[in-house]
């Protein structure tokens, strides 16, 4: 197969519509656009959510909360999800996401202290809780800050 032989898929496409052509074209004149009228003109038609000067439902809304971009959002486990892991093992963000713990990395790994934990593991994260890191070190294992 060649460049010149790929035509696409039979009535994926359709013809162009030359629109405002002549009366001969079968869309002369007011080409679609009907007569007169805000959606008739060059600039025709309104912006989104603009409802012909009436209060717009988003303004009607009450507006809620507030967005920090600039917060730092951790991806959080709990001191059980380290119990898939093996004796020994380092758990840090890649094998979090490996094992399917976690899906995003987001600014760092936060290790809370909800559930047990029966193993001896070296969790790297950015954040501990202090109870995490209790039982972490309980357990004899490592908590260490990255």
């Amino acid at each position: 197969m060649k460049l010149h032989e790929l035509s696409p898929a039979a009535g994926s496409t359709k013809a162009a519509w030359r629109k405002g052509r002549g009366p001969g074209s079968g869309n002369g004149k007011t080409a679609g656009k009907g007569h007169k009228g805000q959606n008739a003109r060059s600039g025709g038609g309104v912006r989104p959510g603009f409802e012909g000067g009436q209060l717009p439902l988003y303004r009607k809304l009450p507006k809620r909360g507030f967005n920090n971009k600039f917060a730092t959002v951790y991806a959080t486990i709990n001191v059980s999800d380290l119990n898939k892991f093996e004796n020994g093992a380092t758990v840090n963000l890649e094998a979090l996401i490996n094992a399917g713990v976690i899906n995003k990395e987001l600014d760092g790994l936060k290790v809370l202290g909800n559930g047990e934990l029966t193993k001896k593991l070296t969790v790297e994260a950015k954040v501990f809780s202090a109870t995490a890191k209790e039982k972490i070190e309980a357990a004899g294992g490592k908590a260490e800050v990255k």
